[in-house]
């Protein structure tokens, strides 16, 4: 699974991409799950609500949807990703990362993570890979955070 579910629709010379909202809200979710657990931090209900701004019920409503499609394994207050769900979250992290870097040394402008937000979910693994050898392949994001290795690093 690629970040996001796109679908493509055709409009005249120019292909429109849209990607579902579900899926991004499925990976925001995959996203806090690994930082939390990069922090060193037991995954819990409310630390996930904590980070994501939302209310406890809604975290528990989506960790079942989560475990229903194998990307978390949720019982009885206890969350672990699954291996597909630890490679989204870590792309999400990875993709994050890398536009800051992107923003902060390339571009030369403030991060602004509201802009982070809208493209990581939209980026292909080539797109991604591509990103991180443009900006040599680095380690720390702006936030002093590690960067997870992508197949394209040495």
């Amino acid at each position: 699974m690629e970040p996001s579910t796109v679908r493509n629709v055709r409009k005249s010379d120019e292909e429109l991409f849209i990607g579902t909202a579900e899926s991004e809200h499925v990976e925001m979710y995959l996203k806090a799950i690994w930082r939390i657990r990069e922090m060193g931090n037991e995954v819990k209900v409310s630390s996930i609500a904590k980070l994501l701004n939302v209310t406890q019920p809604s975290v528990v409503q989506m960790l079942r949807k989560l475990n229903g499609t194998n990307l978390v394994n949720y019982t009885k207050g206890r969350v672990e990703l699954t291996q597909e769900g630890s490679r989204i979250g870590k792309q999400m992290i990875r993709n994050t990362r890398l536009l800051e870097v992107l923003m902060r040394d390339s571009l030369k402008i403030e991060v602004d993570e509201e802009m982070v937000c809208g493209i990581e979910h939209h980026m292909k693994n080539i797109f991604t890979d591509a990103l991180c050898t443009l900006l040599n392949h680095p380690r720390k994001c702006p936030h002093n955070h590690d960067i997870p290795r992508g197949a394209c690093c040495p």
